[in-house]
């Protein structure tokens, strides 16, 4: 599994701060997940973080 930005997003970065794995970065209209890299914090949290930090709940899960 793995998570994605909605187009909801606002673009304020407080997810990109807020992962561990580096996995979120600015995109072109949107912040962004590389889902090879997101594990939803998996071995640092028990909850994603961005899903935590996220002022305006743009972030959801996707089945793989």
């Amino acid at each position: 599994m793995s998570l994605i930005i909605t187009t909801d997003c606002i673009s304020c970065g407080i997810c990109e701060h807020s992962c561990p794995n580096h996995a979120i970065f600015p995109g072109e209209d949107i912040y962004v997940i590389n889902t090879d890299l997101c594990n939803e914090c998996s071995g640092f949290f028990t909850h994603p973080q961005c899903l935590q930090v996220c002022p305006v709940a743009c972030i959801t899960q996707i089945n793989a």
